[in-house]
């Protein structure tokens, strides 16, 4: 099984969204709120290379954010990236 990691903030309807549909195929994901924790942002900006919310990552991979997410939905892609072995995609 995949490992999920989403940067979000509390007030963010795109985060609730992303949320939502990883929910709804009951995947089980980490998240970091990074609301009130410039060192998590910033942490967060690193790894992306985006200030925006939610950040998402598959198996150490960025996805990108809400948008993308639902994307892969529509594509039909998301389901072969939740199901990936993580230590065939870890970055090093």
């Amino acid at each position: 099984m995949s490992q999920i990691l989403m940067y979000t903030t509390q007030y963010c309807s795109y985060c609730y969204r992303a949320k939502d549909l990883l929910d709804r195929k009951d995947v089980k994901f980490e998240e970091i709120a990074v609301d009130n924790s410039m060192p998590l942002r910033q942490e967060m900006m690193e790894k992306s290379g985006r200030y925006t919310v939610p950040q998402i990552f598959i198996n150490n991979r960025s996805i990108g954010g809400c948008d993308e997410l639902h994307q892969l939905e529509r594509s039909g892609q998301l389901d072969s990236l939740l199901n990936e072995n993580i230590e065939s995609n870890s970055i090093n």
